[in-house]
């Protein structure tokens, strides 16, 4: 989802998307690689109900006023249901880069980070950081922050900040382990679903994917473009499909990255009784990425791998039930106060790492460390002295807050913070979940058996949604179906290694689309723009020209574990929603 959320307060992270460099290369076509049959010219239509829905709202006025840096900033009031297209509103705000090059500009390109509950005004303002020169000559680069959230009206499902912190104080863990933790987790889940559906509402009965995508029709048809060009990065591949079957002939070009399967995050009554962030196999996708990493470390030996003596993959479970037994007590040498480094701690740090195409080296580097740091007493003594114990840890707290500074962090205080209730408020109102919290810890379980570590890390990050407490709906939420035929076909884009969203999820959305093409790629890190010149070429390219990529293409990631890096050091490692934020300036209601 951008998509990892552990919801600690401490370690909040929602990783996302990108920075590019890009010149076109040749691409890899692997055996066995997913092709297309030509594209029909036909496209299925808009139905009438949806366009009734949108097309009743009268084209907003978008004031637009200057804002940061040469960036131009908006709001409008948009209905709060499109089934009321004059009843009551939601203020929704956007940004946009206009055009560098107006004499040869497209349109606009609307951009979604993903979450759900990402920044698009964040990402729009970013993009001159990763977008190529290209798409920011000939597109206005848009944002807009999807309803009840960031600087958009926002979901509040709490009376205030005192509220709040009691009431999800059981979500202070990464996720939960043990029983005690886990009983904390489900009371504040429920803590959660109940406020959520009482004193969050009618919001937070109104921001399904489908209202965000019905929300972007009426500002595509604000700015001016008679169909949607638009570029989404994990949630926001969801957000893209959802438009392009919802409004199959109102679509330019939609490229979705880092691709989330549709039917795993709407569920089925098949699959009702599983949580949504289980269906979605991203833990298979993380454990898959964590195993490679740790083979290929064994394969380069010490001299490239510091944690390659003995066998890595044994050699991580054995740090693993280390901290599951006794969490490492961390002296911070600056002076912080000293705090415990648990088993849950090394799987989000682990995941975190994973996001990145670089994040080999510090999951390295902290294995290393922590093989040493968590050694019994005898062992210790017998392998390090007590000043090289003292050194490894001054690396490894140094490391790790570093780590920490990157991450988006939500914390409990002022101002007060609505990133989860956010992120339930959409993930909840969309799919279907089991009833009741209580059967999270079988599930999670049962996921952590088949996927190892991470199984249980994503499993808990839904329990929220359980449907006993959480009975704020949305009549209108889109169910599918995920296979019309769109009237200019869809690129999606699946990456390998992507510990978030799965290769297997892109082949399955790009099975479904009838008039679209899989581009593949064996790159690290979540999502593929900017990882490689060949990816971002591809999709620059499409979204300029609507031109697809040969079937078959299969891209090489510049970053590959343990390997030279090509362009000396140039790479992508900071995910955009982890830049400081921005504050737009108060400007008058449209």
């Amino acid at each position: 989802m951008s998509f990892a959320i552990l919801r600690s307060r401490r370690w909040l992270t929602v990783a996302v998307t990108t920075v590019a460099v890009v010149a076109p290369t040749g691409a890899l076509v692997p055996a066995g690689a997913v092709t297309k049959p030509a594209a029909q010219a036909s496209s299925d239509r808009t139905s009438r109900t949806e366009a009734r829905r949108v097309d009743a709202v009268p084209t907003p006025r978008l004031g637009w006023y200057d804002c940061y840096d040469g960036a131009q900033c908006a709001t409008v009031l948009l209905p709060r249901d499109y089934d009321r297209p004059r009843g009551a509103k939601t203020e929704v705000s956007l940004l946009r880069r206009p055009a560098r090059d107006k004499a040869r500009r497209i349109g606009s390109l609307f951009l979604n980070p993903g979450g759900p509950g990402g920044s698009g005004i964040q990402i729009a303002l970013a993009s001159s950081f990763f977008l190529s020169p290209g798409l920011r000559d000939r597109f206005d680069i848009v944002g807009f922050d999807p309803r009840g959230t960031n600087f958009s009206d926002q979901v509040k499902c709490f009376t205030g900040n005192a509220q709040q912190t009691k009431a999800l104080q059981g979500f202070n863990v990464a996720f939960p382990v043990t029983k005690a933790e886990e009983q904390a987790n489900i009371v504040s889940a429920k803590a959660l679903g109940v406020a959520c559906s009482s004193t969050g509402r009618p919001l937070s009965a109104s921001m399904s994917t489908a209202e965000v995508a019905r929300d972007m029709d009426v500002l595509r048809r604000a700015v001016g473009d008679p169909k949607l060009t638009f570029l989404g990065f994990s949630y926001g591949s969801y957000l893209g499909q959802v438009y392009a079957n919802m409004f199959p002939d109102r679509v330019r070009s939609v490229a979705i990255d880092g691709v989330v399967d549709p039917v795993a995050w709407a569920g089925t009554p098949a699959t009702a009784s599983r949580p949504v962030t289980d269906r979605l196999r991203s833990a298979d996708s993380a454990y898959k990425a964590l195993l490679r990493i740790l083979r290929l470390c064994d394969q380069v030996g010490e001299q490239r791998c510091r944690f390659a003596p003995g066998n890595p993959v044994v050699n991580y479970d054995v740090v693993a039930n280390r901290l599951k037994k006794t969490p490492l007590l961390l002296q911070d040498p600056f002076g912080g106060e000293p705090f415990a480094f648990t088993y849950a701690l090394l799987i989000a740090n682990t995941l975190g790492a994973l996001y990145s195409p670089d994040g080999y080296a510090f999951i390295d580097a902290m294995l290393s460390d922590l093989s040493i740091l968590t050694q019994p007493p005898a062992a210790a003594g017998g392998r390090t002295t007590a000043a090289a114990r003292s050194k490894v840890m001054k690396a490894f707290v140094t490391r790790l807050k570093a780590q920490e500074a990157k991450q988006k962090k939500g914390v409990l205080g002022f101002p007060y913070d609505n990133s989860l209730e956010a992120f339930a408020s959409v993930m909840c109102t969309d799919g279907l979940n089991p009833r009741h919290a209580a059967s999270w810890p079988r599930a999670a379980a049962a996921a952590d058996k088949r996927a190892k570590y991470f199984g249980r890390a994503w499993a808990w990050q839904s329990v929220g949604c359980a449907r006993k407490t959480w009975t704020a709906r949305d009549e209108d939420a889109y169910r599918g179906p995920f296979n019309r035929r769109t009237v200019s076909p869809i690129l999606v884009v699946g990456s390998q290694w992507d510990p978030a969203t799965s290769y297997e999820g892109a082949v399955k959305a790009a099975s479904l689309l009838p008039n679209s093409r899989l581009l593949g790629n064996d790159n690290w890190g979540h999502t593929a723009y900017g990882t490689s010149p060949c990816a971002t070429s591809a999709i620059d390219r499409y979204l300029l020209t609507k031109a697809l990529p040969a079937r078959g293409t299969y891209c090489r990631g510049d970053v590959q574990p343990f390997e030279a890096d090509p362009f000396g050091g140039l790479r992508r490692t900071t995910p955009l929603d982890q830049r400081a934020p921005v504050v737009p300036p108060a400007a008058p209601r449209n």
